[in-house]
């Protein structure tokens, strides 16, 4: 059996009833184990454990009733929470969070539990109906009761986890830790797929070659935005119609019907290309972290923008974010990005991805928030900082230039917008820092108070 992909684990991933409905087979499936075993029981080819409980038909059934009716309520009210939950994230963290509590695998087995107790119930419940006469399914009772003592233990579980996943720093950490998996997976994707070469001149030499060959555009054939993307699907069709791809758009994309999507060397092959596109590029109506650094670095904008706005003043979850965002662009800075080149075993390339840049990603950390917070030095400042920070991570000139740039419009910001003499030099002087960071290898940056 092939493996799921990492978008088809994303897809089963956000969706509040493939776990709930895995546990209720589970369910059904320890009930058809343990109603056989009570059989035996009956038929005395087996005898009832002494830690089982033993009673009447009657007692049974209103045990049963009771733990049903009882389960089955509180699994309404914990469905009621986690509405009230997701209602909550979508007006403080904004509705692209909504995706990321959906997700919760802490939510959905909490949910799947009790409901999974309620079939195991009804069954139980049934076969005590319905049975022969005398017949007590007492060991399928006594697992009942067990399911409903483990329950207990759930929704305790339960309350601490909505009480935490909801606090905003348990959420801007989530997001930092689903960017630095989305970067590992791309990294161990790019490196099993680029064999080693003699150098990036010739990657330039040999790609120049090809796109110079004719080529055909192929058409996007549903809207929506690009969600991912199968690169080793896409080299093995390319290696086997001896093509080249070039990919137009990247993950986090909106793509519109009708529009080019790639471009494919030669000509004859863009048939062929055109149907495996079709199944290689998952386009749904809304972005996912599974192949898109930047909407992880979009979410953390987003949450830091409304926490500076009017509406709301909390400038100090703008700091957070700000910091996660630095820590994103440290690790980023660690190690390369993906250069878009994938190969075939042979070395040729076989496709050409268009892929996020380091400059793309500190532009995004940077300048919506830069926007936001004219005349707020403390957001001001700490961005300063974290340009810092991520200029020690570089350790080297490569990179440093868009760190530069972007200090240099901060500055500007605090002297267009920031009426306190004080205040402005305070902003200047995380500005020299960095300026020095730029030009010196290995100043440590200056710590916020």
């Amino acid at each position: 059996m092939r493996p799921l992909t990492p978008w088809r684990r994303e897809a089963l991933r956000t969706t509040l009833w493939v776990v709930p409905t895995a546990m209720v087979a589970a369910a059904i499936l320890l009930f058809g184990v343990t109603y056989g075993l009570d059989r035996a029981i009956a038929n005395g080819r087996m005898s009832l454990p002494g830690w089982a409980i033993a009673g009447e038909a009657d007692a049974s059934r209103q045990v049963l009733i009771g733990i049903a009716a009882a389960v089955i309520t509180v699994a309404g009210v914990m469905f009621s929470i986690t509405i009230l939950a997701l209602q909550l994230a979508s007006q403080q963290f904004g509705p692209r969070m909504l995706r990321n509590f959906i997700r919760d695998i802490g939510t959905q087995v909490s949910l799947g539990a009790f409901v999974a107790t309620f079939v195991y119930s009804v069954l139980t419940l049934g076969s005590v109906a319905h049975g022969s006469a005398g017949f007590v399914p007492h060991l399928s009772v006594t697992v009942a009761l067990v399911l409903t003592l483990g329950d207990l233990g759930v929704l305790i579980f339960f309350i601490h986890h909505v009480a935490t996943s909801i606090q905003v720093t348990s959420v801007i950490a989530g997001i930092a830790r689903d960017f630095r998996s989305t970067l590992q997976a791309l990294q161990d994707e790019a490196a099993r797929m680029l064999p080693a070469r003699s150098g990036p001149d010739d990657d330039a030499r040999e790609l120049s070659t090809r796109l110079e060959e004719a080529s055909e555009l192929v058409r996007a054939r549903t809207a929506g935005f690009l969600q991912s993307v199968g690169h080793e699907q896409l080299v093995r069709i390319a290696a086997s119609s001896n093509a080249t791809i070039q990919l137009l758009h990247r993950p986090g994309h909106f793509v519109a019907e009708g529009q080019p999507l790639a471009r494919v060397w030669p000509v004859d092959a863009a048939q062929v290309v055109a149907d495996t596109l079709d199944r290689a590029h998952i386009v749904g109506s809304s972005r996912t972290l599974t192949q898109d650094l930047g909407f992880a670095v979009d979410q953390l904008v987003e949450v830091a923008i409304r926490a500076i706005s009017p509406a709301v003043n909390d400038p100090f979850t703008a700091l957070n974010c700000i910091d996660w965002l630095g820590d994103c662009l440290c690790r980023v800075g660690r190690g390369p990005l993906p250069s878009g080149l994938y190969r075939d075993p042979e070395g040729v390339i076989r496709l050409v991805d268009r892929t996020i840049t380091f400059d793309g990603l500190v532009r995004k950390a940077s300048d919506k928030i830069r926007q936001s917070a004219r005349g707020m030095p403390a957001v001001l400042i700490r961005q300063l900082e974290n340009l810092a920070k991520v200029a020690v991570e570089l350790g080297d000139d490569r990179e440093r230039g868009v760190l530069g740039h972007e200090g240099e419009m901060i500055l500007r910001a605090s002297e267009e917008s920031v009426p306190e003499p004080a205040d402005r030099r305070d902003v200047l002087a995380a500005y020299q820092a960095l300026e020095i960071l730029l030009g010196v290898q290995d100043s440590p940056p200056v710590a916020s108070a």
